[in-house]
């Protein structure tokens, strides 16, 4: 099994606006970001760690200006904590082993999938397709998609 941790290594390699957001709880500016219009078939992981996040099936467009999921696809790297910044209420989440920032979570998400959307920053995201799963290490989470590319 991978070990997922924070690692100083990688956090070295981040550029400012990754760094700006998974390490000091920032915010990407909202429709030019990396990930907002992907489509490609495939795993996010946590920029830092390595932990996987999330599912390209489980992505969806919110219309607000950055990734939107329906869910996690291990719930337990996702942590969920209050967040009264900026003169508001809402529920941050963070990468369990990697303690980067990826974002919020609200209750507005398409209500046949759980209600919930998973508003994340792309800075705190790698994109691993589904044809690099092996190579990278994501083996395992191969069995999620098919030849087609499609959700099994």
């Amino acid at each position: 099994m991978r070990e997922y941790k924070k690692d100083a290594e990688a956090i070295e390699k981040l550029t400012a606006i990754q760094r700006k957001v998974t390490q000091d709880s920032g915010t990407e500016p909202p429709f030019m970001n990396e990930f907002h219009k992907h489509k490609e078939v495939g795993l996010y992981v946590d920029i830092v760690s390595g932990e996987p996040l999330f599912t390209s099936f489980d992505k969806f467009d919110s219309g607000c200006g950055w990734p939107s999921f329906t869910k996690p696809v291990e719930p337990e790297h996702v942590l969920e904590k209050f967040d009264e910044s900026h003169g508001m209420r809402r529920t941050e989440v963070r990468s369990r082993y990697g303690d980067s920032h990826l974002g919020h979570v609200f209750d507005d998400g398409p209500r046949d999938k759980g209600g919930l959307r998973y508003c994340i920053n792309s800075a705190s995201l790698r994109f691993i397709p589904k044809e690099k799963l092996e190579e990278e290490g994501y083996g395992q989470y191969a069995g999620l998609f098919d030849k087609k590319g499609r959700a099994v």
